[in-house]
């Protein structure tokens, strides 16, 4: 197969697969889910949902959080890993909001950046998941499997992204990206597959005899 004929099998399969893939990570608004993604740094989802409930509960806009401490939010963040950092950007950027965007969660994609812990991927899935807006977010499921499915030379995350943006068409790729999640926890994940199992990676590779090596963002 041709990388077009990859792309064009796998956006089809994907589609059977997962023709409504739902947003993972528990929320209400723009506002719950820019803190949900944050959180999910280096956690699972299946944490971060265990973990929100008590954090939304201690304050759940910007206006609330903003008065809480960092060691408050912690206290309560803290089976998500990385908490001294999280809570404090936690707090910070519901000051930002607060401050700049009258409690708003800004619908711009340069403006998120700016946000205390808000990286390039966590604002794109919010400006995904939230706003409707296209988006691409590269994590590590679809940095691998990008490379196993032969759709990005996988040096970089950036790279994966400005190449599957290429590959696949801008209205599909808000529902694209949930679905490659879903499809490597479930048929494609690290530690068996290796490019060699799953259906879609032999339907693409049918003759690849040897384990993908995966290259690290």
């Amino acid at each position: 197969m041709l990388k077009k004929e990859r792309a064009a099998y796998i956006l089809q399969r994907l589609q059977e697969l997962y023709p409504e893939p739902p947003i993972p990570l528990d929320h209400k608004d723009p506002y719950t889910l820019l803190v949900a993604v944050l959180l999910s740094a280096q956690c699972t989802d299946e944490r971060v949902n265990q973990v929100t409930p008590a954090l939304f509960e201690l304050a759940d806009n910007p206006f609330d959080m903003a008065t809480k401490t960092a060691d408050e939010i912690r206290e309560i963040i803290r089976p998500c890993g990385l908490s001294p950092q999280k809570s404090k950007a936690v707090q910070r950027l519901s000051e930002i909001l607060v401050e700049k965007y009258n409690g708003e969660v800004p619908a711009d994609l340069e403006a998120l950046e700016t946000l205390p812990g808000v990286g390039h991927k966590t604002a794109s899935v919010v400006m995904s998941q939230a706003f409707g807006v296209p988006a691409f977010p590269v994590d590590t499921h679809i940095h691998r499997l990008a490379q196993r499915w032969g759709l990005t030379s996988g040096k970089s995350v950036t790279q994966t992204e400005r190449d599957l943006k290429k590959l696949f068409p801008r209205e599909s790729w808000n529902a694209l990206h949930l679905q490659i999640i879903y499809y490597g926890r479930e048929y494609c994940p690290a530690r068996s597959c290796h490019g060699l199992t799953c259906e879609i990676c032999t339907t693409c590779y049918p003759n690849r005899k040897k384990p993908v090596v995966t290259l690290k963002a």
